[in-house]
């Protein structure tokens, strides 16, 4: 492996958020030296030559990984660093919440070598945080932000959209709060209703009330594109907006579809040995992982090779949500068959892609409807 991105989860939360289908889990005492260790086998079992292993970036998820020591944090970093060749410049993004207890290491983390934080602020409206099963606060949330300022030249922040019983009016107030404190980059995520959640189960009996049809949910997401881009903060992914130069650099490694490796419980992988790409799966249960660590086993629960052919779909699948777009010929090549002229001209037609020269990207209105895009090229 070489030019590769780093993944660390953390799977623990303090409590288990109603919308969220992540790897995460509430327990009521963690032995970190324990965790600590196992994360450093885990990183040996990966990276054994140093000459033969370039970082471009490291990305500490979860969870909550603000929830563990700085000093954990600044190990981990110097195991990388002792087996891998970091990159120039590299980036090290960390995910938090704006809890006093984590904001208040984020002095530490930036020590231990953190260069980026990513903020889970969600709302800036009190009662849509009780909602969402947050535990902070509107104020806190403010605090942490200009506290992440102070400490990194680079950092963002998530808000959710489309909750439940939100008018436009007040979603564009309150963006227009959030624009003007960010700086360079901000994540913005409409609701989803995912399985495997509480959201899900309350949905399901028809007790989650408020939620947006698709005319309004369409009206959140042109008005999201609207204030950003007025505020120079291009989407330069569906959900993600920054000034250029400004793009996350490991999010990037994922929509262009090039190698990764997941590290801790549930953590997922795309890397390519000997020619040949892999996917690859750790237990996701988090003393499952710690016990096939602690035998000397790779903690991985599945890994097997990816056929060219779906390659070339996930590469797509990924690739059409940037807005540079996917290339026609990687994935002709990946496929071994061209896309169907006559399928991109249907979308064409429609508004819904753009094509220049190789490149095919999806265009205001198709991502919108980015799922119902790919599956048209790809079946």
């Amino acid at each position: 492996m070489n030019n590769i991105s780093l993944y660390i989860h953390w799977p623990f939360c303090q409590s288990k958020c109603p919308y969220c289908d992540f790897n995460s889990h509430v327990r009521s005492s963690i032995n970190q030296d324990d965790w600590e260790n196992a994360y450093f086998k885990s990183i040996e079992n990966w990276l054994k030559e140093k000459q033969q292993v370039k970082i471009k970036s490291i990305y500490f998820g979860g969870g909550t990984p603000s929830l563990m020591r700085p000093t954990t944090v600044q190990k981990i970093l110097e195991k990388i660093y002792a087996l891998g060749k970091p990159k120039k410049n590299l980036e090290i993004t960390m995910e938090a919440n704006p809890s006093s207890v984590e904001v208040e290491n984020f002095s530490a983390y930036a020590s231990a070598g953190v260069n980026r934080i990513s903020i889970g602020v969600q709302a800036l409206n009190n009662n849509d945080l009780k909602r969402l099963g947050r535990k902070h606060d509107v104020k806190e949330a403010m605090r942490a932000i200009e506290i992440a300022k102070h400490y990194f030249n680079n950092f963002s922040f998530d808000l959710i959209y489309g909750r439940q019983f939100q008018t436009i009016s007040e979603w564009a107030s309150e963006l227009k709060t959030a624009l003007a404190l960010t700086e360079n980059h901000i994540s913005l995520y409409q609701l989803t209703i995912e399985e495997n959640t509480r959201f899900n189960e309350l949905y399901v009996k028809g007790m989650l009330k408020g939620m947006p049809g698709d005319t309004l949910s369409a009206d959140f997401y042109d008005k999201t594109q609207d204030l950003c881009e007025k505020n120079g903060l291009t989407a330069y992914e569906v959900s993600n907006h920054a000034l250029p130069g400004s793009e996350s650099a490991h999010n990037l490694t994922y929509w262009r579809y090039q190698d990764y490796l997941g590290i801790g419980p549930g953590a997922h992988s795309r890397v390519t040995q000997k020619k040949e790409k892999f996917l690859i799966e750790n237990f996701s249960n988090p003393e499952k992982w710690m016990d096939e660590i602690k035998s000397g086993r790779t903690g991985v629960s599945t890994r097997k090779p990816i056929t060219k052919n779906d390659q070339a779909d996930e590469y797509l699948m990924m690739a059409l949500r940037l807005k540079e777009g996917a290339s026609k010929k990687k994935y002709e090549l990946l496929a071994n068959k061209e896309i169907s002229c006559n399928k991109i001209n249907d979308l064409v037609d429609l508004g819904l892609i753009n094509i220049e020269k190789n490149n095919l990207s999806a265009s205001a209105r198709g991502r919108m409807v980015l799922n119902s895009v790919i599956r048209h090229l790809i079946v």
